[in-house]
């Protein structure tokens, strides 16, 4: 729960409203919700089958070996990761940069560009250093975070106001295709927002009880936060019309200063670049140790493994990663987003179906401690879910998409001709 609820919701609220224009934007959420329990079914059966710390890189790896995908799928799996997790940790930096607009008035284009590279240069020296320095610093931060979210839902809770919060717009329930494209707009801003739940698989060599304890994270994880989203959401265009709210840059700070004056929004925006700074730092941690993780196994490319000789962190892969991730933030949040799913829809989230459909299959020596509950029902949600968003995202999103999947195969194919 605390890697989903980072500073996402703070950026994307205005933006899940002005998808579909209106409070109806909930729907989003829930379905956001569906797709994240039947998606989150997948995630627990394969991780109390292959309890391995890596996740999806393990499950790839696992259930096709034996097979030229067992070889391919993991290599994509992390060439997808190069491309898409530099995006989301961009993401903070754009959110961070949004919020510090709140303060310094006037600042342009160039001044905001001048913040995210500061943000991740900053962020790449704290965390070039061994790792008991940086557990102490995340927990810090990660504290800073579950008080701002208190914040902004106790605030919701005092000085909600249910007709401006349900001021529907006329024909917000017209069935017609721009219903749909914002509704699939909607829900690929949810499960950005969702994005996180699975985070247990990546260490579930460590979890005692894999069979049982996997599901019950994931499942429960999903359903507090949809609760604390949906919440959130309804708190602020209960004191922030939502017609005002889908044009906010910083809205957390408008609701607060709407709620209880100037001083509230600046300490809620001070919480929020927190709260920012905080993503950024567990996102860039974690992620750092993927490309290595696979590199050390021969899935990728050597360099990427190599270890700080003294501290014994993965310098190389940390400082690609942080370098890549400052370049996206020079993007707008708007595209980032899209972009962002869409690359690690195919190979990850539809991958692992296909994964879990193998296992069903072909792979009766894998045991497997927990079963998907209605097989294969949540499994084919989770597939029309992705598709659904994949395909509603826009044209240039699904070239880009399937542009990294092409070019990573293209990429696999040279790197085995020279390992060979």
């Amino acid at each position: 729960m605390s890697n989903m609820v980072g500073v996402g919701p703070f950026l994307t609220i205005p933006l899940i409203i002005a998808s579909m224009g209106g409070p109806q934007c909930m729907i989003g959420w829930l379905l956001g919700t569906v797709l994240a329990i039947c998606d989150g079914l997948v995630w627990a059966e394969l991780g109390a089958a292959m309890p391995g710390s890596g996740g999806t890189f393990v499950y790839l790896r696992e259930a096709f070996r034996g097979t030229m995908l067992g070889r391919l799928l993991p290599f994509l799996f992390v060439w997808q990761f190069i491309f898409s997790g530099p995006l989301e940790i961009a993401s903070g930096f754009i959110g961070l940069a949004q919020y510090v607009g709140y303060f310094w008035c006037g600042m342009g284009p160039v001044e905001t560009k001048l913040v995210i590279i500061g943000t991740g240069l900053a962020a790449l020296a704290l965390l070039y250093r061994g790792i008991n320095g940086v557990g102490r610093l995340t927990v810090i931060l990660w504290a800073g975070m579950l008080v701002t979210v208190a914040a902004v839902v106790g605030t919701g809770a005092l000085k909600f106001n249910a007709a401006m919060a349900f001021d529907f717009p006329p024909n917000a329930f017209e069935f017609s295709r721009g219903f749909f494209l914002g509704l699939g707009g909607a829900l690929l801003i949810a499960m950005y927002d969702f994005l996180g739940y699975y985070d247990i698989c990546y260490v579930a060599g460590e979890v005692r009880e894999p069979g049982r304890v996997l599901p019950r994270a994931i499942l429960i994880s999903v359903v507090l936060v949809a609760a604390i989203y949906a919440i959130m959401n309804l708190s602020i265009i209960g004191v922030v019309p939502w017609r005002e709210a889908m044009q906010s840059k910083f809205i957390a700070s408008d609701f607060m200063e709407r709620a209880w004056g100037p001083w509230a929004g600046s300490a809620i925006t001070v919480m929020i670049l927190w709260t920012a700074m905080a993503s950024i730092f567990a996102l860039m941690l974690g992620y750092s140790r993927i490309p290595c993780a696979a590199a050390t196994e021969g899935y990728f490319f050597e360099a990427f493994g190599r270890i700080h000789p003294t501290a014994g962190f993965p310098h190389v892969s940390l400082v690609v990663i942080g370098l890549l991730s400052i370049a996206a933030g020079m993007f707008s949040l708007e595209a980032v987003l899209p972009a962002l799913i869409t690359a690690r829809i195919l190979v990850q989230f539809i991958g692992q179906i296909a994964a879990l459909h193998w296992l069903h299959m072909h792979r009766a020596d894998i045991g497997r401690p927990f079963r998907m509950w209605l097989y294969p029902a949540p499994s084919l949600i989770a597939f029309a879910g992705w598709s659904y968003v994949f395909l509603t995202s826009g044209w240039m999103y699904v070239l880009y998409g399937l542009g990294v999947v092409a070019s990573g195969v293209a990429t696999f194919a040279l790197w085995r001709h020279n390992r060979k």
